[in-house]
């Protein structure tokens, strides 16, 4: 069955697919202008930088997987116009994209940011909060979605919005405001606060050295009018729960024991509910997310909701009255495209993950298990296990010929702090004494202060020494891909890393390609899947 959206012919009434981008001007196809508006007024009247932000980026992923962005050509120019832009990297750095593979293709990778921005009259409404009305927006949902590079696979990967990072410094693309880099782990649902979501895209390339090529958001309103606009979304729980605490905390999300399909307002419940699901944390609240984007999934995929033009056109208008993207899905024309792109995923290949964290007190923190996470998706490896095996790929060895072991200088830096330990002391000296000990008569520990590297590198400054930085690197055992050119030093440097605090052996680190357990992984496929209640939040019949 297709998954494009599709009109009414206007001849017989019957469903045709229709491409949103035959209704745009030619002059405009393939551009990033298309009618979109930018940012306005954002600052004045209390309305914050969160205007029309959504909320609920579960909602528009799972509606764009399905490909209902190509609801466009209902009334290309009037939608277009309705689309909201930002600028999507507000950071001084950026993370260079990925190679593409042997078929020219490259991973997507587009980060789903939800504000919990209160300023308008319905999302305070719906958001209550009365104290927050008008103040700077929190990137209070955060996830990740990456695209393989043969769109075999998709990977979410979900940050709990207490999570302490450090957010770069990010200026303001509207009044060049420049919001200095965090010096202690700050929130990262701040990082919204910080120019935009484009600060946001900032810290999540710095912490993860991810490319980011898109992000999306949306708000209360616009997930009441998109879910009731599908038509509804089955979720389930095991027994009944009520989220509401007795001081007036919680979503006010009322459910029986089992599988319910919700919509409107209770799905906006269910999508914020953290008082009543496992341990009333965060991290709970994301595995609920997680399925109930699932369940759309599933849902608009098995049915033929969308083949409606009325109920495309609802959906369509809800979702770009809400919609903020970067400039490069600014047009429903790329919006599109990019549909097409995700709905090649089968449904089967689709896991939802959390960052694996631990507590730090009432926040929480990347673990070592979300590097693995983060490196996985870096070398577009599938989180569900169900990836090909590659062959490994040989290390390119310099045509560069290296000078005699006796006549290369090496320097050797301490670079085995790690954020959560000290330098090991003496390191820098005693692989220097193994370097001369194997004939590197000229390798001599560097004095300065210890830095910090995760893994042991050989930095070089320009090709006429890359082969003397591989020969230092083949006489320790070193891989020649921890071998890398380098404007920061001045000679080949041995950076000894904090995989190589002790011992005169280098152990190559064995490499983790399996999803670890703490990520929580949920397929997409899995509609039999449970939201676990907290027994203070469950209730009897007859019980208000």
């Amino acid at each position: 069955m297709s998954l494009t959206a599709r009109s009414a012919d206007p001849q017989t009434g019957e469903a045709q697919a229709a491409d949103p981008r035959s209704a745009e001007p030619a002059e405009r196809r393939g551009g990033g202008g298309g009618g979109g508006r930018r940012r306005g007024g954002r600052r004045g009247a209390g309305r914050s930088r969160g205007r029309r932000a959504l909320r609920w980026s579960a909602t528009v992923l799972a509606v764009v997987i399905v490909g209902t962005a190509g609801a466009g050509y209902l009334y290309y120019r009037h939608l277009n116009g309705n689309i909201q832009k930002d600028d999507l990297n507000l950071g001084d750095k950026s993370i260079a994209a990925p190679t593409p593979n042997a078929a020219g293709q490259t991973p997507l990778n587009i980060l789903l940011i939800g504000s919990d921005a209160r300023d308008s009259k319905e999302n305070q409404k719906l958001g209550g909060a009365r104290e927050t009305f008008g103040g700077t927006p929190l990137a209070d949902v955060q996830m990740l979605l990456h695209v393989s590079a043969d769109r075999s696979n998709m990977s979410v990967v979900s940050m709990p919005r207490d999570t302490l990072v450090h957010i770069p410094k990010c200026t303001d693309p509207d009044d060049g405001k420049v919001y200095p880099a965090s010096t202690l782990p700050t929130a990262t649902n701040e990082s919204l606060g910080h120019g935009g979501p484009g600060c946001t895209v900032a810290t999540w390339q710095e912490l993860t050295g991810i490319h980011i090529d898109h992000f999306m958001m949306i708000d209360f309103a616009g997930v009441v009018s998109m879910a009731d606009a599908i038509g509804g979304v089955p979720v389930c729980v095991d027994a009944n729960i009520h989220s509401r605490t007795r001081t007036g905390e919680g979503s006010g999300l009322k459910l029986e024991k089992g599988t319910t399909k919700i919509k409107g307002k209770t799905a906006l419940q269910w999508l914020r509910t953290r008082y009543g699901f496992g341990d009333n944390t965060d991290l709970y609240r994301a595995q609920a997310q997680h399925m109930y984007m699932n369940s759309m999934v599933r849902e608009l995929r098995a049915n033929a909701t969308l083949s409606n033009p009325n109920k495309l056109r609802k959906l369509a208008e809800a979702a770009t009255e809400a919609i903020v993207v970067d400039e490069g899905l600014g047009t429903l024309g790329k919006m599109y495209d990019l549909a097409n792109e995700l709905k090649k995923v089968p449904t089967d290949r689709i896991t939802m993950t959390t960052m694996p964290n631990r507590l730090v007190g009432n926040r929480v923190e990347p673990t070592e298990d979300a590097e693995t996470v983060f490196r996985m998706l870096r070398e577009d490896t599938a989180l569900d296990g169900k990836d090909r095996k590659k062959p490994p790929k040989k290390d390119k060895e310099s045509d560069d010929p290296a000078a005699p072991d006796a006549e290369i200088a090496v320097q050797v830096r301490n670079a085995t702090a790690s954020d959560g330990q000290a330098a090991a002391g003496g390191r820098a000296w005693s692989v220097t004494q193994l370097l001369t000990g194997k004939g590197f008569a000229q390798a001599v520990a560097d004095t300065s202060a210890p830095v910090a590297e995760e893994k042991t590198v050989i930095r070089f400054p320009s090709a006429d020494l890359e082969g003397d930085a591989q020969r230092v690197a083949k006489a320790l055992g070193v891989p020649l891909n921890q071998v890398r050119k380098s404007t920061d030093v001045s000679g080949v440097t041995l950076f000894v890393g904090a995989d190589w605090r002790e011992g005169a052996a280098y152990e190559v680190p064995k490499k983790q390609d399996r999803t670890p357990e703490s990520a929580n992984a949920l397929n997409a496929s899995d509609d039999s899947a449970c939201m676990k209640v907290n027994p203070n939040f469950t209730w009897r019949e007859g019980e208000e």
